[in-house]
């Protein structure tokens, strides 16, 4: 694949390095769009579905330009539009139905789908949210995508012989949606798989079904695949094959003990690494990122660095979260200077 990393360099970028900074997607919703749907799905309040809409459009818009204050390279308007990673596409998708919620751990329950005929490409699916997240940003906007085999595994299939079938078609549609997302600008989209690394033996399935999501998309669009939770031993470096040009992995949650999985083959696409932890209330400093950001240094050379959070952080406080986006940026623009500087070793490049 052909290096889409320089058409995301800011035009104003102070150093010769540059580390691209960016989101995983979701962010945490204001209180006052929470209690929106609240008043929306609710009976006899008056609260239709224009005004639903209308706090759809404030809170992206809020979010997107929050990012951008906590000088992100490359943004999401938060998934202010979606409510979970699966039930959001599920109710775009022809052959899901849903039948109630199902407890999946501790107290929490999960609306699962079930897919009860042959997958089919219906409508669009995040089209009209990143045209809008794109006319709002002055900055590039990414689109994070729910990828085929998370879509398979995290539903109960009741049509296909096997989940692989499911995936593939569920790739197809994915297929669909890029190809409409970049006739509409998108340069930058992200495939989240978290279901990948929890199990031993499907990285074929997703290298396959990625193939398919992938036909006839433009050179100049960037391809990531991102990935949460689980043993990376059990996909790496097989993952190397997988036709995206990045890798977005969960590390800093784990304390980095996991670091050393990619430095045993060499690691040749670029690596999007997780510096702060999505699951802690308390902020990094911008120190200790910056230490999460040379253990990133091993394994690749600076110029194929993406510095992120782990995933998500819908679930942070608000405050929190954007103070881990500022001081992700700050961290990642004095590692920057202090490269140019010749301050830092690169242990990737020895």
């Amino acid at each position: 694949m052909s290096d889409t990393r320089e058409q995301f360099r800011p035009d104003d970028h102070d150093n010769d390095h540059f580390l691209l900074t960016t989101v995983v997607g979701s962010y945490p919703k204001p209180e006052w769009h929470d209690r929106a749907r609240e008043l929306f799905e609710a009976e006899d309040t008056g609260f239709d579905e224009d005004d639903w809409e209308e706090s759809k459009d404030d809170a992206s818009r809020v979010i997107t330009h929050e990012h951008e204050r906590a000088g992100i390279d490359v943004v999401t308007d938060g998934e202010m539009r979606r409510n979970e990673m699966v039930e959001y596409f599920a109710h775009r998708i022809d052959g899901y139905e849903f039948n109630g919620r199902v407890k999946v751990w501790g107290h929490n329950y999960f609306d699962k789908p079930s897919v009860v005929e042959p997958v089919e490409y219906d409508q669009q699916w995040l089209v009209e949210e990143f045209k809008f997240t794109d006319e709002v940003a002055d900055v590039p906007v990414k689109v994070p995508i729910t990828g085929p085999y998370t879509l398979a595994s995290w539903s109960f299939n009741e049509a296909y012989d096997s989940e692989a079938e499911l995936a593939y078609d569920l790739a197809d549609l994915v297929n669909e949606e890029i190809e409409a997302l970049v006739e509409a600008g998108a340069r930058y989209i992200q495939i989240d798989e978290p279901a990948l690394a929890t199990t031993p033996d499907d990285h074929a399935i997703v290298g396959e079904a990625l193939e398919h999501i992938v036909e006839d998309v433009p050179d100049e669009v960037r391809l990531g695949l991102h990935v949460c939770y689980g043993d990376y031993s059990r996909i790496y470096p097989e993952i190397l094959e997988f036709p995206v040009e990045e890798f977005d992995l969960e590390l800093a949650n784990g304390d980095f003990e996991q670091i050393g999985v990619f430095k045993e083959h060499e690691f040749t696409k670029d690596f999007a690494l997780g510096v702060v932890d999505v699951h802690d209330t308390e902020v990094e400093s911008v120190a200790e990122i910056k230490e999460n950001i040379k253990k990133g240094l091993e394994v690749v050379p600076p110029e194929r660095l993406t510095v992120s959070p782990d995933c998500g952080v819908k679930l942070l406080p608000r405050e929190v979260a954007y103070e881990k986006m500022a001081n992700l940026t700050t961290a990642a623009r004095e590692i920057e200077a202090e490269l140019d500087a010749g301050e830092i070793d690169v242990p990737a490049c020895e």
